[in-house]
Parts: structure tokens; C-alpha cells; sequence
């Protein structure tokens, strides 16, 4: 089923109807081959998603469907009971969280099943998920450890730096960071800005600071077009590459835990630093792009800091 594990373009409205996209679009899946349903079925269900949504769903669906392999069983023929076993297997190799999305992507892709008529029930309709805890799994850093790794990315390079004050004043996501373009800097009633596309394709104005600002326009040099960060063949930057340079810098900086920071790493960062120093939790979650201020507070990792507890604040505000 490695065929899932690729994200499904749809294609042009003038390109052939060939075999794999009828599969894909316009085949009734009763007509199909047995052994072709559930993949065609996956891949329409995929096409709801985009992005790294869509392809974590699809290498969720593809481990799935292995093991379904393993045990000769179809997985448009699979019970309850199977699905239960797959989740006992993954207990011993994959955290909650991980496990949660995996059924999560199971469970859709058997409700798109019995939306699109090609089944009658889901086995996954009732499966209990492992609870999760209500903080965020990814290693974040410290003020101080932010302040080591930021003059570990100024020592190491522009881009180094450009990038890791980018991602640390901003809190944006790798992707939206590097798939920026230079035409994408500008300025707005007095802000320097860079326009970059969230998840799900919208567009939002990120504002510059002053350190940022001029990281960016260090490592840029008066280059006026072609993507913010790129490689020194011209090319956009690749996420595997500033994935190892944030080890790197990690281990550096002396930063605890350095060698299993990644790009996230900094945004969680971003959200616990920007609580500390007063930002109104809305404004941090406007900031970081979460639709629900839930996913914010998971992210701040200083929430149970007893510094930050309310009682200080109001005995001050009783005895003023």
C-alpha cells in the first residue's frame, strides 16, 4: 500500500482519463477488482485532506492496510476485534498520541466508507483511543537555552540565523517559513511583514521585528526574488536539511536534550516565552495560527510555572 504514502494530486481538467484516475474519480467501487477497493477507496477518502494531514493520514492507512496484509484480510472485511489487535500492537512501538491519530485516520477512513456506500458499518465506530496528556510531547527550551541557541545560529551562518530568529520571534511552522518567497516581504501601516500560507492554504501577515527584520535582510542581501531560504544551488531549502541544523545548533548551544529538538521545537518555544513575558494567550494563538486556544496552552509549557498563578496577582490587586 505504499501508494498511500504519496500525497494524491488531483489532476489537470485537461489530462487523459487514464485507467488510474478513473480508478480514482469516476469507477463505481463495486466494479473493481476485490483487491482494488480499499485502496481506491483510501485514496478518495485522502483527498478530503491536504498537505502533511494528507500524508500522515496516508502512511497511517498504509500501516494499516500491512496489517491487514499480514493476516490475509481485506481491510474492507475487518471487524472490530482487528482493529483492537492493531492497537494492542502499536502500544509497544508508537506513543498515544501517535496511536490516537492512527486510529483517528482509521475511524475517517471507514466513516467515508460508510458515507460512500461501500460499507455498511465501521469497525472502528466505537474504538477506544489512549488518553493523551494535556501538554505537548515536543521538547522545548528555556529563555535562557532560547537566548544560547539563537547566538548559535548567528555563529553558524545568515541563513542559520535568519531562519532560527524567524522561527523563535514568529512561531511559525517550518513549512510556512520555508515556503515563503522574498516577493513575500513587505510593509503594512509601518510594520515590516512577510506574507506566508498557513495550513490549509490561507494567506496571513506575519509581523517583522526589528531583530528579525534585520537577520533576514543580513542573510538576504538585496536579493529581490525566488524563495526566502534556499540551498547554495538556488534551490527553496528542504525541511530535512533544517531539521539536522537545529540538532546541531542544539548541541551547540548546550541546550538539555539538544540532539532531539526539531523545527517545532522552536515554535513550542515561541508560545511558553511569549506567555511569560505578558502576551495575552489570544494574541499568542492568533500569532501561532491555532484555531482553538486549547491547542495554545498545550504548546505553553510554562502554564504550571507557580510563578505565573493567579493568586499572587490578586492578593496584589485586594491589598492595592
Amino acid at each position: 500500500m505504499s501508494t498511500l504514502e504519496n500525497d494524491p494530486q488531483t489532476p489537470s481538467t485537461d489530462l487523459a482519463v487514464t485507467e488510474s484516475v478513473r480508478e480514482l474519480f469516476l469507477d463505481d467501487l463495486g466494479e473493481l477488482p476485490r483487491g482494488k477497493r480499499a485502496e481506491a477507496l483510501a485514496r478518495r477518502f485522502l483527498l478530503s485532506y491536504a498537505g502533511h494531514t494528507r500524508a500522515a493520514y496516508g502512511r497511517d492507512l498504509a500501516d494499516w492496510f500491512s496489517w491487514c496484509a499480514a493476516l490475509e484480510i481485506d481491510p474492507l472485511a475487518a471487524n472490530r476485534a482487528m482493529v483492537d489487535g492493531y492497537a494492542r500492537h502499536l502500544e509497544t512501538r508508537r506513543s498515544p498520541a501517535t496511536i490516537a491519530r492512527r486510529l483517528s485516520a482509521i475511524a475517517g477512513f471507514y466513516r467515508y466508507g460508510v458515507a460512500e456506500g461501500a460499507l455498511t458499518t465501521s469497525p472502528a465506530e466505537h474504538i477506544k483511543r489512549p488518553k493523551t496528556s494535556n501538554d505537548s510531547q515536543t521538547l522545548g527550551m528555556d529563555r535562557g537555552e532560547a537566548r544560547a541557541f539563537l547566538a548559535a545560529a548567528r555563529e553558524h551562518s545568515s541563513r542559520a540565523a535568519a531562519l532560527v530568529t524567524l522561527l523563535l520571534h514568529d512561531g511559525l511552522r517550518i513549512s510556512e517559513a520555508l515556503g515563503a518567497d522574498v516577493t513575500d516581504l513587505s510593509h503594512s501601516r509601518g510594520h515590516r511583514i512577510l506574507t506566508i500560507t498557513r495550513k490549509g492554504g490561507a494567506r496571513r501577515d506575519v509581523v517583522l521585528n526589528p531583530a528579525t527584520s534585520q537577520a533576514l535582510d543580513s542573510y538576504l542581501d538585496a536579493r529581490v526574488d525566488g524563495p526566502v531560504f534556499v540551498t547554495s544551488t538556488g534551490n527553496r531549502w528542504h525541511r530535512s536539511e533544517a531539521f539536522r541544523l537545529i540538532r546541531r545548533l542544539g548541541a551547540a548551544a548546550g541546550v538539555e536534550h539538544g540532539d532531539k529538538l526539531s523545527p517545532h521545537s522552536l515554535r513550542h518555544t515561541f508560545v511558553t516565552l511569549a506567555r511569560e513575558a505578558g502576551v495575552p494567550l489570544e494574541d499568542v494563538q492568533d500569532a501561532a495560527g491555532h484555531a482553538d486556544p486549547r491547542t495554545t496552552r498545550r504548546y505553553d509549557r510554562g502554564r504550571h510555572n507557580l510563578d505565573r498563578h493567579p493568586a499572587y496577582a490578586l492578593g496584589a490587586f485586594l491589598a492595592d
